[in-house]
């Protein structure tokens, strides 16, 4: 398909994109099968699922982040030093809360929330940068962002509180709204693409 060519950076950062809701679709697929709510965890058998999931993850950070390095940046939304230290320092903060305040055991889904919502402030930013997004729409895409990370953080702090057949529901929660963030942005892009490309 044309639209996976990558002539242009925001190109780039789509095809990011689409591998990134590739990588949720997997690990959902992995969680619905080895934490189904019947008694039995199946997550030895089932462990291979996370292979194409670690791969399509990995990928899509690659992709993303070339294309980000080749945008042409003309403006700036957000510095991008607060991205990268702004995250880091805020998965420490929230792993000292989560950890002390709510009891919560320190798992990597921590680490993957704050990570994917780095990745797309980053992204956010350099479409803002290069014109494809206004900065209305820039700062509607953080809002979202914020908001699905907002809901995912409470998953991941009441997980451990929670019974099978609902932390069976919590758990598949977060990488629903991962896939979300990362689906609006994606349609966001193509239909920005095409409309410069019309």
């Amino acid at each position: 398909m044309k639209i996976f060519q990558f002539e242009t950076a925001a190109r780039q950062m789509l095809t990011g994109n689409v591998l990134l809701i590739l990588c949720c679709a997997c690990y959902l697929l992995w969680w619905l099968i080895a934490f189904r709510p019947s008694g039995h965890l199946d997550t030895i058998n089932t462990r291979w699922i996370l292979i194409p999931a670690f791969a399509l993850g990995l990928t899509s950070i690659f992709v993303t982040l070339y294309g980000i390095r080749k945008a042409d940046i003309r403006q700036i939304l957000i510095p991008k030093d607060w991205i990268l230290w702004g995250g880091i320092g805020a998965y420490v903060v929230l792993l000292i809360v989560t950890y002390v305040f709510f009891h919560r055991p320190v798992t990597t889904e921590l680490l993957l929330i704050v990570g994917w919502a780095m990745l797309a402030l980053a992204e956010i930013n350099a479409l803002y940068g290069m014109d494809v997004f206004s900065r209305k729409t820039a700062v509607i895409f953080c809002l979202i962002t914020a908001a699905a990370v907002l809901g995912s953080l409470v998953c991941y702090v009441l997980y451990y509180r929670l019974g099978n057949t609902a932390g069976y529901i919590d758990g598949i929660v977060p990488l629903v709204l991962a896939a979300a963030v990362f689906g609006v942005l994606a349609a966001a892009i193509a239909v920005a693409e095409n409309g410069s490309a019309g």
